[in-house]
């Protein structure tokens, strides 16, 4: 048997394409002591992949060239050496972009089979949603009767972020980018409101529908959208830096950073930077509260499914493009 594998074969100075990997067909692994064999089902497709590919120090060590690509998925264990796991579980871990995969057991996080679609598990109730989590309730130190604004608010981490802010209580404006994607986090996620940064004078749209200002700003995109949102802060405002799929891609690199930071001084407000992995040892209680509030029907889910292991670079394409609508995955089989 073979493991159908796609290794990063170059390093992207632009935006990322089907030149940058390579696929290759390697014989199937095996697990040794303490290590579990898991045939891939899904792969979740993440903005953080492009970093990943970056020869730059950063959070976590970039991809290797010759190395099989970097990614979370979720899959059926096939073979186990340590007595946590048996052959059928399912579990989520560090599968990489490739049909089988071996990692120690620690890595590995078994999921309950009934609670969600196997999917799912790489959405709102995976690292996106975990990241929904910590971002708003640690970082952005979220309370009931303030407005919070997501940008990239339909996307994987968006949406629960929007969701969440409604649970607690709070004014949630998104911004989007089409009109679908904007009625859909109003009509069907519950946000009070939506701006079309496609269609829409973004700073206009945001004082219309934040007429005190913005107290918890929850930052995907970066750029132009950032600057916006820094000139409209409250006093005490909260700016959490998760992501900023708007520079990933810039030729050579070069990222644009934020004109308007003086808004954090004369607004005593607080711009906050972090990565999901900081809260590794609160998962669980993470995982619990989201699974609670999905069980209730608190949070709701869109995945954006692309069949087929040899779609990969195209799929991830999607992504930077923005062409995606709810979670990206990549259906292995």
């Amino acid at each position: 048997m073979e493991n159908r594998q796609w290794r990063l074969r170059a390093r992207p100075t632009g935006m990322v394409d089907a030149s940058h990997f390579e696929k290759v067909a390697v014989a199937l692994p095996s697990p040794g002591p303490g290590e579990v064999l898991v045939k891939t089902a899904f792969i979740s497709l993440d903005p953080a992949m492009r970093g990943w590919m970056n020869d730059t120090r950063s959070y976590i060590p970039p991809v290797g060239l010759g190395e099989v690509m970097r990614a979370i998925g979720i899959g059926t264990v096939v073979a186990s050496n340590d007595p946590a796991f048996v052959a059928g579980d399912l579990v989520t871990g560090p599968t990489n972009v490739q049909e089988y995969a071996v990692a120690p057991a620690k890595q590995w996080f078994k999921v309950a089979k009934d609670v969600a679609p196997p999917e799912r598990w790489l959405g709102v109730l995976g690292m996106p949603g975990l990241t929904a989590y910590f971002g708003l309730l640690d970082v952005g130190q979220a309370k009931a009767g303030e407005t919070l604004v997501v940008s990239a608010a339909s996307g994987a981490v968006g949406a629960v972020v929007g969701q969440i802010g409604k649970t607690l209580g709070m004014r949630v404006v998104g911004i989007a980018g089409g009109a679908a994607k904007c009625k859909y986090i109003v009509d069907e996620l519950g946000f009070d409101a939506a701006v079309d940064y496609k269609s829409e004078d973004v700073r206009a749209a945001l004082k219309k529908h934040c007429e005190k200002g913005i107290d918890v700003y929850f930052d995907n995109v970066g750029g132009e959208l950032l600057d916006v949102a820094l000139a409209m802060l409250r006093k005490q405002a909260r700016v959490v830096l998760c992501g900023a799929i708007s520079q990933y891609n810039n030729e050579g690199g070069v990222v644009v950073g934020p004109k308007n930071y003086l808004s954090l001084l004369v607004n005593s407000a607080r711009m906050e930077g972090f990565v999901v992995f900081q809260f590794a040892q609160r998962y669980t209680e993470g995982v619990m509260k989201l699974a609670g509030w999905y069980g209730e029907g608190k949070l709701k889910a869109k995945e954006d499914v692309v069949e087929g292991l040899e779609k990969f670079p195209d799929a991830l394409q999607r992504l930077y493009r923005g062409e995606n609508f709810g979670k990206l995955v990549l259906k292995v089989a």
